[in-house]
C-alpha cells in the first residue's frame, strides 16, 4: 500500500491496483474498530486467566445481563448516535466492547488456544480481502443489501430452531452460510462507509464525522466478531 497524499485530510493509497481515497472518517473508523477489538481481546485474555474473574464471568446472572446490556447498546448506538453527544457515543461503543470481551472469555474454557488463533486468523485474513473488495470493487454492492437483511434474518431464525432440535448438520450448515453471509456483509459495509466519507458536508462537521465513524466502526467491529465465531463453529477443536 503506498500513500500519495490528496490534501484537506485525506489521504491516496494504491489499494488492490487501484488508487483509493482515505477519507477522515475512514481513518477513524478503523481507529476505533481496532481499538475495540483491542479492549475485548484483552478484556477476554485478562478474564479468562483469572478463576476469579472466570467464576464471575460464569455466573448466569453476569452473563446473560451482558448479552442483554450488549443488545441494547447496539439498538440504542444504532438509533440514537446521530443525537448523542461524541462523549456518550465512545463510552457506549467501549463498554459494548468490554462485555464482549467478558462473554468472549468463556471461548477460552470451551475452545482450545489453537482453534481460536486459527479462527482468528482466518476471520482477519477474509476480512482484510473483503475490505479490499469493498474499496476497489465498481460493482454496487448497496444493491444487494436487502438480500443480505433477509439472509441475516433467516440465519437468526435457523439459529433459534436449531437450540431445540440441537441438530448436527443443520449447525454445520448454518456455521456455513454465517462464514459466507458476514464475508459478504464486510464488502458490502466497507463500500457503505466508504461512500458515506465521500460526503462532502462531512468535511465540516468534525462532531459528526466522529459519531458515524463510532458507528462505522461497531458495523464493521460486528462483522470481523461474528466472521470470527461462524469460523470457530464451523472447525474449532473442544478443549479435553
Amino acid at each position: 500500500m503506498q500513500n500519495y497524499g490528496s490534501g484537506q485530510g485525506t489521504a491516496v493509497y494504491e489499494l488492490g491496483g487501484m488508487r483509493v481515497e482515505v477519507r477522515p472518517l475512514l481513518r477513524m473508523v478503523y481507529m476505533w474498530m481496532t481499538l475495540g477489538l483491542l479492549a475485548t481481546t484483552g478484556i477476554a485474555i485478562t478474564v479468562a486467566s483469572s478463576p476469579a474473574l472466570l467464576q464471575v464471568a460464569t455466573n448466569p446472572v453476569i452473563l446473560f445481563g451482558s448479552i442483554i446490556g450488549q443488545l441494547i447498546l447496539v439498538v440504542a448506538l444504532s438509533a440514537g448516535v446521530r443525537r448523542m453527544s461524541q462523549n456518550l457515543a465512545t463510552v457506549m461503543f467501549f463498554v459494548y466492547a468490554g462485555l464482549n470481551g467478558l462473554v468472549f472469555s468463556l471461548l477460552f474454557y470451551v475452545y482450545d488456544l489453537g482453534s481460536i488463533a486459527l479462527a482468528f486468523l482466518t476471520a482477519a485474513g477474509l476480512f482484510g480481502a473483503m475490505t479490499v473488495v469493498g474499496f476497489t470493487t465498481k460493482m454496487d454492492l448497496t444493491r444487494f443489501g436487502s438480500y443480505l437483511l433477509m439472509g441475516l434474518i433467516g440465519l437468526i431464525i435457523a439459529m433459534v430452531v436449531n437450540l431445540f432440535l440441537g441438530s448436527g448438520p443443520l449447525d454445520f450448515l448454518i456455521s456455513v452460510v454465517g462464514v459466507l453471509l458476514f464475508t459478504a456483509l464486510t464488502a458490502y459495509d466497507t463500500q457503505k462507509i466508504k461512500l458515506m466519507a465521500a460526503d462532502p458536508t462531512l468535511e465540516a462537521d468534525g462532531s459528526l464525522t466522529a459519531k458515524l465513524s463510532i458507528m462505522g466502526a461497531l458495523t464493521l467491529y460486528l462483522d470481523f466478531i461474528n466472521l470470527f465465531l461462524f469460523l470457530l463453529r464451523l472447525f474449532g477443536s473442544s478443549r479435553d
